[in-house]
């Protein structure tokens, strides 16, 4: 059985703040005590479903909780993703349609499991007790807080301040997102920095209820792979969790060199001595940061698609980056003669149809950043006027198709 203070270890690395540090060691103590595991909570909107290694921050720490014998459980939010959360938003959320909750808490459910133990996992949707509330129980439960307190939150006071529209129903958010910590008695809740007017909330309404107050617990938010931004899909800068291999490793080679630890703090299982060492090591100086970094990108790809997908992407890479070789056996990707016009060949509309790019944005983006190359001779324009049968396309630095002619 692992001590409390090795849990409490284990449990703090890379936390920006636990709030009621005391507690959570109390409530470890009971725990191991009594034999019973602790609830920890984490609530999830299913309103963007496409995760990231950004997302994955909280999502590994319970995973971290998962392995110490903890239990896991996973709001998704079906019911209060209906209203939206106003966290960092200048204007009132665009209300989900019932539809697109339930398809997109379905995606959800499929993702977290490429991290955290299924078995070992509890979902539930908060619809299952936040419909039932009458409206006797709701006036109840707004009145456990005032619209005083409701406007310190930064993004309703800036809104009011420009005077933009703040609906009633978005104050019920946070009080919502607090009642599901009491309907679950929670010990723990995680969230990222920008959830903590929300987490707070829950704290204060298990005090208002009689239960004792959850521990809050605070992620920080990862930087993407430009090392400035927060990772985000619509800014280019994020490392997918479902990305091929190659592409994974070859991302996270691309982070600066002074985001290796973070990394490796945020998005690995590696444990607090072997994180000391890595750290050690780059502070003395006698290592070239790229292989350290080279063992974070195998590190996280292995995470997401085994040992050999791991080993494979980093020969993939030696050989691409540091040999300057092109790849063995480059995939082939056949056109028809309709996607070249005139004017010649879209590689836009071909970007996003190889995958290579989510979007005709990102595309674009990549393409003005000087991303694509055409047989090794970097590609500035929208549209290749040549364009010939077995011309390899590289996109970014891992991508590559050989074009074949539909005749």
């Amino acid at each position: 059985m692992v001590s409390v203070d090795e849990q409490i270890k284990i449990i703090a690395k890379g936390a920006d703040e636990i709030i009621n540090l005391d507690g959570l060691r109390g409530k470890l103590a009971r725990a191991q005590n009594k034999g019973v595991p602790l609830t920890v909570k984490l609530g999830l909107d299913p309103t963007a479903p496409d995760i990231h290694l950004g997302h994955t921050v909280v999502l590994r720490k319970i995973k971290q909780f998962q392995d110490l014998g903890h239990r896991a459980v996973i709001i998704i939010g079906d019911f209060t993703g209906m209203i939206g959360d106003p966290t960092g938003k200048s204007k009132t959320r665009k209300q989900l349609t019932c539809e697109e909750v339930v398809k997109n808490a379905k995606t959800y459910e499929k993702q977290i499991f490429k991290i955290l133990n299924k078995e070992k996992t509890e979902v539930r949707f908060n619809s299952e007790w936040l419909s039932k509330l009458n409206f006797t129980d709701v006036i109840r439960l707004a009145s456990k807080y005032t619209v005083a307190r409701m406007l310190e939150r930064d993004d309703f006071q800036n809104r009011f301040k420009e005077h933009e529209s703040i609906g009633v129903h978005e104050f019920f958010y946070p009080l919502m997102q607090g009642y599901d910590s009491v309907e679950l008695k929670a010990d723990v809740e995680l969230g990222g920095t920008e959830q903590r007017f929300n987490i707070l909330m829950g704290r204060n309404l298990q005090k208002d209820y009689g239960q004792e107050c959850q521990v809050a617990m605070f992620m920080p938010i990862l930087e993407g792979t430009d090392g400035i931004e927060k990772m985000s899909k619509s800014l280019g800068n994020y490392i997918g969790i479902y990305d091929e291999p190659n592409d994974i490793y070859g991302k996270v080679m691309s982070i600066p060199d002074n985001l290796i630890i973070r990394y490796f703090e945020l998005v690995t299982d590696i444990h607090l001595n072997e994180l000391a060492s890595i750290n050690e090591t780059l502070n003395a100086g006698n290592v070239n940061p790229r292989d350290i970094k080279m063992k974070l990108a195998r590190e996280i790809t292995v995470l997401y698609h085994g040992v050999e997908a791991g080993a494979l992407a980093e020969e993939h890479f030696k050989s691409v980056f540091q040999k300057h070789q092109m790849p063995e056996n480059i995939a082939e990707y056949e056109i028809t003669p309709s996607i070249i016009a005139e004017d010649g060949l879209d590689v836009v509309k071909l970007m996003v149809q190889t995958g290579f790019s989510s979007s005709k944005s990102e595309a674009r983006r990549l393409i003005s950043q000087g991303g694509l190359k055409v047989n090794g001779k970097k590609i500035d324009a929208f549209k290749i006027a040549d364009i010939c049968d077995g011309d390899v396309i590289q996109a970014g630095k891992l991508k590559f198709i050989k074009i074949r002619i539909r005749r």
